[in-house]
């Protein structure tokens, strides 16, 4: 990344900065990105759930329906992979303002992250192993 700057009328000082590459950083562009996608996601879920269709349609049958179509788990997957990571971490970020021990704070991101990975590979096998065919 360059930096331009002028102390002078006429002359130009380019500076490169390095970006350095962390945890931190690559968790901070996560939630920038999962962000945008349940915008899209989350939305489209609002408006085909709860507009398009009426809310007393809402059942079983209706869910077990739309997961016979290997679109809609993947759809319901993706916004699942989105919104529990960026929910999670969002809760760490501020329970990280009310927990300054830094031992504390790294038993907390491990407990968080172990229940992340678990809720996320749990629902993930739920929604793909749902079989339509066993609803009355």
């Amino acid at each position: 990344m360059a930096s331009i700057t002028s102390n002078t009328p006429g002359k130009v000082t380019v500076r490169r900065v390095k970006l350095e590459r962390s945890y931190e950083r690559y968790l901070w562009l996560f939630m920038r990105l999962s962000g945008v996608a349940m915008l899209i996601l989350a939305v489209g879920h609002m408006v085909i759930q709860h507009v398009l269709n009426s809310s007393t349609n809402l059942t079983l049958q209706f869910v077990a329906a739309q997961w016979n179509n290997w679109g809609w788990k993947a759809f319901d997957i993706a916004l699942l992979w989105m919104a529990i990571p960026h929910g999670i971490r969002g809760l760490f970020n501020i329970l990280s303002d009310y927990v300054h021990n830094g031992g504390a704070r790294r038993v907390l991101a491990i407990v968080l992250g172990l229940f992340v990975v678990a809720t996320v590979i749990w629902a993930t096998i739920a929604i793909v192993l749902f079989d339509p065919a066993a609803i009355p």
